[in-house]
Formats: C-alpha cells, structure tokens, sequence
C-alpha cells in the first residue's frame, strides 16, 4: 500500500457521504470481492478535501520507544484474535468505500479485508493470516497478506505484511517486512485495554520499507454513523508516523465489529482519506475455498519477488 492500515488492517480513505455526517508483467491475482460477487464499486462525487473535525493531538513524547518488544513467551494461543475491538475470526470480511488523493483530486476508493483460515509461523510466533485488497477507481492496486497475534493478556500484536501493489494491472513492488528480518519489529495493533493519556505504541518497524506507524488511544466514549448502523461507545485511534507528527489518521472502532470508519487531520496529512464500513459479513464455505486458492497464490508470488524477507519463512498452514 503501503498506507496506514484499516485492520490494524495496520495501513489509507473517503469523504462519507452527507447522509452519515451524524516491473513484471505479471497480472494481479483475482480478486476475492470478485470470487465472493461484491457489488461493482459505486460511483462516487468527489468531495472538498476537509479535515475530520476531532483536533491535532501532540506530538509523541521523544523518550518513548521507537519499537515495541515482541514478548514471544506471552503468546499461548496466538490465533485466537478475540480481542472485542479488534477480533480476526477466519472467514469475517470487511468492506469500506470512500475517496482518497491529494487535494480536490479525488479518487473512489475501496478496502477489502477478508480473515483466512491460514495461518503462519513468524519469528517464533504462530500468526493468522489475513488477506486485503486495496481497490481505487475499481481497479486493484494493492493485494496483501497480513500477519496478526493476540498476546495472553489480549493485545492484538501486527508481526508484518506482503504486499503487491500493481499499476494498471503490472505488478509494481512488494515493499515487505517481516519482524524478525533485516531490522524489522513487530508492534501492536490494539493494545488489550485502551485507554486515554497513556503513550503511543508502535504499531511496527520496516526501517526498509519506511514503515514506522504509531498508535494512540484518542477516545473511548464517540458515537458514528456509517451504512452498516451507528455505533456508541467507539474508540477513536489516532494514527502517526514518527516522522510526520503533524498528519494523523483517525480510526474508530465499535465494540465486536471492528473499524467502522477512518478520518484525517492534519497539515502534513496528504491522503485526506476517509472511509467507512459498508459491510460485515462471514464468507461461505466455497467462498473460503475460493479465498485459500488466491492466499496460496500469493504467498508463492512472494516467495519469487521477495526471497530475502519472505523466502526463510515456512509455508502458510490451514488451522
């Protein structure tokens, strides 16, 4: 992508909609919206760029670790992500729709996040496996497999990705990294109690591929609206990267459903993303099929493209 992430997603966005204001030539694998027959992506008009109104929070206190330590005695059932704000059970797919760019230059815009029933052993830690599609304009720029654990004490911890992203259906890159290799770092997703005044976390370390986001509880009581409802008791995350504290983005997450909506704000924030959740749905078991099929594909793709970071680690498993 690589943009902040929507699971933790992790991860990029949209100007919702008045209503909810309360080089290979390789072809890029199919899409799993496409085997699971999503509707076709919606036309939408773009709107002004316009920050999300929640204000610019401080920047990160300097003595706060640029890495998280990855406590890998703490992880006795790791593919058990059930953590209420952020739980990954296999076949549980997400949709978001919105607009991204730079400016007026706005771009309709789709995330795809769907949970396998993979998993995969990543530095010592036994890892589930997600697979993302990042769509803009209809068309697939980014597909992903991304790597989560849940700590004992219930911390959702983001162990790295594999991502491809394509131009014009031409594989462009696969800026990868997998902690444990060429410096990088696990960090955490979602920390097991959030709660408001407490640091930021790191929510990994690429230094290659210039990954370097940072997480901070926001909020803990928001209420919002998106087309699948409106949510209570939302926690907001504010998302940063270290160097650009200036430019943040706004994830909320509704208790036992996941990330619902994403936000901006900032002067250095380029993206002015916004998204929100359109559906929430656990895919069928042929779907599930169809999706292992496209996993597996990609996982062999990465083996070729990226012998260095992905080529050492051991195959994807089912559970």
């Amino acid at each position: 992508m690589t943009t902040r992430r929507l699971t933790g997603l992790a991860a990029t966005s949209i100007t919702l909609l008045a209503s909810l204001a309360g080089c290979s030539s390789a072809v890029p694998l199919q899409s799993v919206a496409a085997v699971t027959d999503q509707p076709a992506l919606p036309t939408i008009s773009p709107a002004p760029a316009t920050a999300s109104p929640a204000p610019v929070t401080p920047a990160p206190d300097p003595t706060e670790s640029i890495y998280e330590t990855l406590p890998r005695d703490q992880f006795s059932d790791p593919t058990r992500v059930d953590n209420p704000w952020l739980a990954m059970t296999p076949g549980t797919q997400w949709i978001w729709e919105g607009v991204n760019g730079v400016g007026n230059e706005r771009a309709p815009h789709r995330l795809v996040v769907t949970v396998t029933d993979l998993t995969k052993v990543i530095d010592g830690v036994l890892t589930q496996v997600a697979y993302d599609q990042d769509f803009v304009e209809g068309e697939l720029v980014e597909a992903e497999l991304a790597f989560y654990a849940q700590a004992d004490d219930g911390s959702v911890w983001y162990l790295g990705e594999y991502p491809e992203e394509y131009e014009d259906g031409v594989f462009v890159e696969a800026p990868a990294w997998l902690t444990g290799t060429r410096g990088a770092s696990a960090g955490i997703m979602m920390p097991a109690d959030p709660r408001v005044g407490r640091p930021s976390y790191a929510e990994g370390w690429g230094p290659e591929v210039g990954w370097n986001d940072r997480g901070r509880v926001f909020e803990t009581n928001s209420r919002t609206c998106v087309p699948t409802g409106c949510y209570d008791g939302v926690l907001i995350i504010d998302e940063f990267s270290i160097d650009q504290p200036d430019a943040h983005q706004f994830k909320y997450y509704a208790r036992g459903i996941g990330n619902v909506r994403v936000g901006w704000s900032g002067a250095l924030e380029t993206t002015h993303e916004e998204l929100a959740l359109i559906s929430v749905r656990t895919l069928t078991e042929s779907e599930m099929t169809a999706l292992r099929k496209v996993a597996f594909a990609l996982e062999a793709s990465a083996y070729k493209r990226s012998p260095e970071v992905y080529g050492p680690t051991s195959p994807m498993e089912p559970r």
